[in-house]
């Protein structure tokens, strides 16, 4: 395996008094420029790729360095494009392919060859199309409520009953206000920050190709295929998910996250972390 060390510093880095270095990486992928906000931390091993949901940021991460079971593992996490720091110059190249090619592109910017792989609603989706084109790279799986079967387009779908010509300004504010009055856990919290962490011309792309690939891109074959350690994480809310017992008979690992919903790492985070740290404690002991 070849990898750059993680921490050695680039152009513009910023160290953090937590040992987090924060970055903006310039890509080019499909002719659309990107500039990515980065952040990383160093250590022995191979490091942890976290992706985020969509209406989310790296900094739904970033409380790794506070979590001494985590101690041990390098990291790296980014902004989506169109979603905090990071910039597309073209919103239309938005969709589930060109997001894989980003996870493929920041990955190769820090040498790294092989990974455990975590990943949140859109970010889980991200990860699994990312495991299936990488499958010798990747070397664990947490699977947050990642899209896996039409039932998870809960927040996705609602972009294909909004008329495209009422631009995308009006449906982020109808979008924002439906979640607000969802009484689940975290929707308040999400629905609040979404307009400060989204470009709304990056919504509508995002959703249709997420809702595009849930529906007819085989997901919960993909996910059962892949050979790594896999682990599918929930909030109690989300248990009667129809296909959680297949994909356990498929030998993942389900990690049932109490007091909370889709945004697990907002209603329940201390759960969140010990699940995921024990998980990898198990994958690297092996």
């Amino acid at each position: 395996m070849t990898k750059r060390d993680l921490a050695s510093a680039a152009n513009g880095t910023r160290p953090s008094t937590n040992n987090l270095i924060w970055e903006q990486l310039p890509l080019v992928i499909d002719n659309t420029e990107l500039s990515i906000s980065t952040v990383r931390r160093s250590g022995a091993g191979d490091p942890v790729l976290f992706l985020h949901g969509f209406g989310s940021t790296k900094e739904d991460y970033t409380d790794v360095v506070l979590h001494d079971a985590m101690a041990g593992h390098p990291i790296i996490a980014y902004d989506a494009p169109g979603s905090g720091a990071s910039t597309v110059s073209d919103y239309s190249a938005i969709c589930m392919p060109f997001l894989v090619a980003v996870a493929e592109a920041v990955l190769e910017a820090h040498g790294v060859s092989s990974f455990h792989l975590v990943g949140h609603s859109m970010g889980g989706l991200t990860g699994l199309l990312l495991a299936r084109r990488n499958p010798g790279a990747v070397r664990s799986f947490v699977n947050i409520k990642g899209n896996l079967a039409p039932e998870d387009c809960f927040l996705s779908r609602q972009i294909l009953d909004f008329p495209a010509d009422e631009g995308p300004d009006a449906f982020v504010d109808a979008f924002v206000e439906r979640t607000r009055r969802s009484p689940d856990y975290g929707n308040g919290v999400y629905a609040a920050a979404f307009r400060a962490k989204v470009q709304p011309g990056a919504v509508r792309p995002t959703f249709e190709s997420m809702v595009d690939y849930t529906d007819n891109g085989g997901l919960l074959e993909i996910f059962e295929s892949l050979s790594c350690p896999r682990m599918f994480m929930f909030g109690a809310s989300y248990n009667g998910l129809s296909y959680l017992p297949r994909i356990a008979g498929a030998g993942v690992q389900l990690a049932e996250i109490p007091e909370s919903g889709h945004f697990v790492m907002y209603s329940n985070p201390m759960a969140m972390w010990q699940r995921i740290s024990m998980f990898l404690a198990e994958v690297v002991k092996e």
